[in-house]
């Protein structure tokens, strides 16, 4: 019989905890790097995991390490820093970054990767902390594809939709794109509802006909949540991510030469929102900031 791989898991936040857990339910000995918040981390300790204090200490012990983290200076500082997994790795350790990172970046931490032997995929992650809890989250995967044979029973403990697009790398260019689309139905959306509400319609009537055809999507009925349903943690996804994830994004463009127009305007909505300091909310309570620059009351 094979011996079970040893994963270790870095990032126990709204995706992560739920991640971990399903690791540990499947029988997988696990490390979790601790923080200050404790009550993820303690909840995990009691399921099984094992805390250690550095990135260096779980590239130690584990065979695999989940990175799960807001952006790529925290992805870098977890493997370039002081005590970093890059400081002393064993031959053939694999990460696992399913944070949302800059693909520049990315490519830079696969090329240092490999001139240690260790393995860098990029696994980013689709859905919410709901379907993290559930182990039934979507990932769009950059790697070998004997690699990701490798890793597929360990990502099925979290994940119901593997998807390979291709070399390491192409997963977070993936998932830049696929956030454009998701987080311009929040902008659309948004804008759409105030403009209904200014014209003398309601949100009532916009949901009856929006959320009964054909336009309606599972971002749009996370999204109506909130807005039509008052539920401030339906789609747990702060509005300074989603304009970090707009930035990377607009890097990516200027560096392939794209006229990013649409995206440009997109990320202007999301940039309105954290500069006036609404970058803690959740990504439906953008609609909160448009109605506040229209003069109209907003949900909350």
């Amino acid at each position: 019989m094979t011996k079970k791989q040893i994963i270790g898991f870095i990032g126990i936040g709204y995706m992560g905890v739920g991640m971990a857990k399903n690791i540990l339910a499947s029988g997988y000995e696990l490390y979790i790097l601790g923080h200050k918040k404790r009550k993820n981390i303690e909840r995990l300790i009691t399921l099984g995991a094992i805390e250690l204090s550095t990135p260096k200490e779980l590239a130690d012990k584990c065979d695999i390490i989940h990175i799960c983290v807001n952006d790529s200076p925290t992805v870098e500082k977890i493997m370039l820093g002081e005590n970093g997994i890059l400081e002393t790795p064993h031959k053939d350790l694999i990460i696992v970054d399913t944070s949302t990172s800059d693909p520049v970046s990315t490519l830079k931490l696969i090329d240092l990767c490999k001139k240690q032997s260790v393995i860098f995929i990029d696994a980013p992650l689709s859905k919410t902390p709901k379907e993290a809890e559930e182990g039934t989250l979507d990932c769009m995967i950059g790697a070998d594809k004997n690699i990701l044979e490798k890793l597929r029973p360990i990502i099925e403990t979290w994940a119901s939709n593997i998807i390979h697009v291709g070399a390491a790398g192409n997963g977070h260019k993936m998932k830049l794109i696929n956030n454009f689309i998701a987080l311009g139905y929040g902008a659309l959306y948004s804008e759409a509802l105030i403009t209904a509400q200014k014209a003398g319609l309601t949100i009532d009537d916009f949901h009856a006909v929006i959320g009964s055809g054909r336009m309606r999507n599972g971002f749009y009925d996370t999204f109506m949540k909130y807005v039509h349903g008052g539920d401030k943690n339906a789609h747990q996804f702060t509005l300074k991510n989603a304009l970090k994830d707009m930035s990377y994004l607009t890097s990516l463009t200027n560096s392939i030469g794209i006229n990013n127009q649409i995206q440009s305007s997109i990320r202007n909505s999301y940039a309105i929102a954290v500069n006036t300091n609404k970058g803690d909310d959740f990504v439906p309570q953008l609609y909160d900031v448009i109605a506040t620059l229209n003069g109209l009351k907003n949900i909350n």
